[in-house]
């Protein structure tokens, strides 16, 4: 279990102490133990020196907030027996390593974990066995909504044990009463990929209200959410405050998720806005933010983000682009090179992906960045730049 130890002293001075790290049971959070202050001194640093010297870009100081409790998702993977389940990780044999107390869990996520592990046993959920390939549950995933709203997910080898868990639903409802959307996912094959493409919902709901920054969300079971909600709504503010200035007529949103930036902008002013995002799961819930919003001047399209752009007549004045941990890639970068916008705003969750797409981009300049600490104790950031034309 993690607890913060030093009270009220200086952030300075703060640190964060973790039993299963100090066991060696996780090493997950490399940095568990450094002062706070020197994890974001570390993060902004890395960032500057991966995008290295850029005339005329100008960085903020980093943003942070707690810097514990602060996750809110947990994936965890599901070992030992029916009688003694294990939510967390795998050890190197393939056995399961319980932390159903990890500290790094918003509270109401925290207090949810042991209540999922009991359904295990009660609805004799049998954990899948990585070693013998034998069983049924693989993976529990939990995600909490800023107001303790609760979305839970069963990934599953087969429908076997969906009779039992729609049995226990009204317990677990009783145990849980912010459980807002269960559903289970059906994943049968022996290999590294958390979930399948075949979703079972067992909730009269489906979507999961995500309140923040004066946006109303909507997140269905395998749509894309950021890790840490307190961090995501600075994000989203920062990204409105670049852009109020811009005079931007229209924008993009691509790889836009459930659709944060593109409501954001739409929120702020922006008349014309497209959300571009591969998860037809992910459209679907943004565009039921924007129709609850009232928000007529955005839309949302499902597709590849390179292949939606270059199939358009013309660019808009501003676009934001928030890809996966790869970066933008080669093609999209060029054509962005060559577009007639004016303005990029970059989102990047890998400082080293960013620059190498930056350096395929030489007709734009960065001119702000910041470092948003979405991951305390670990060396992974959010780094988002402003881009204008040469």
């Amino acid at each position: 279990m993690h607890r913060a130890t030093g009270g009220v002293r200086a952030r300075s001075l703060r640190r964060v102490q973790c039993d299963y790290f100090d066991a060696g049971a996780c090493r997950s959070c490399t940095w568990m133990g450094q002062p706070y202050d020197e994890q974001l001194a570390a993060v902004h640093a890395a960032a500057v020196a991966a995008l290295g010297e850029r005339p005329g870009l100008v960085w903020s100081e980093p943003v942070a907030r707690a810097e514990e409790g602060f996750r809110n998702k947990a994936k965890m993977v599901v070992g030992g027996t029916v009688e003694q389940p294990t939510l967390g990780i795998l050890d190197r044999a393939g056995h399961g390593v319980d932390l159903r107390h990890c500290g790094l869990h918003e509270p109401a996520l925290h207090d949810a974990l042991p209540v999922l592990a009991a359904l295990v046993t009660r609805a004799a959920l049998v954990p899948y066995d990585v070693p013998t390939r034998r069983g049924e549950l693989k993976h529990v995933l939990a995600t909490v909504a800023p107001d303790g709203g609760l979305m839970v997910r069963f990934v599953l080898r087969s429908t076997e044990s969906l009779p039992r868990l729609r049995k226990h639903l009204p317990w677990l409802h009783e145990q849980l009463p912010g459980l807002v959307v269960a559903s289970v996912n059906l994943q049968p094959e022996h290999k590294a990929v958390l979930e399948g493409p075949e979703e079972v919902v067992l909730t009269e709901q489906s979507t999961l209200p995500l309140r923040l920054a004066g946006l109303d969300l909507r997140l269905r079971p395998q749509g894309f959410f950021q890790t840490n909600t307190a961090v995501a709504a600075a994000l989203y503010a920062e990204a409105a405050a670049w852009t109020r200035d811009l005079g931007a007529r229209s924008a993009w949103d691509l790889y836009c998720g459930v659709g944060g930036f593109a409501l954001t902008l739409a929120g702020a002013g922006v008349p014309d806005v497209v959300g571009v995002e591969l998860s037809a799961e992910a459209v679907t819930a943004a565009r039921d933010s924007a129709e609850r919003a009232g928000l007529d001047g955005v839309r949302f399209e499902a597709g590849d983000a390179t292949a939606w752009a270059a199939a358009q007549e013309h660019a808009p004045d501003l676009v934001v682009v928030n890809p996966p941990r790869r970066g933008i890639g080669a093609a999209l970068a060029g054509w962005l090179d060559a577009s007639g916008a004016r303005h990029v705003l970059y989102s990047s969750c890998h400082s080293g992906s960013l620059a190498r797409d930056l350096d395929a981009m030489p007709s734009w300049e960065p001119v702000r960045g910041r470092v948003f600490d979405m991951f305390p104790q670990t060396a992974h950031h959010e780094v988002l730049v402003l881009l204008r034309r040469r």
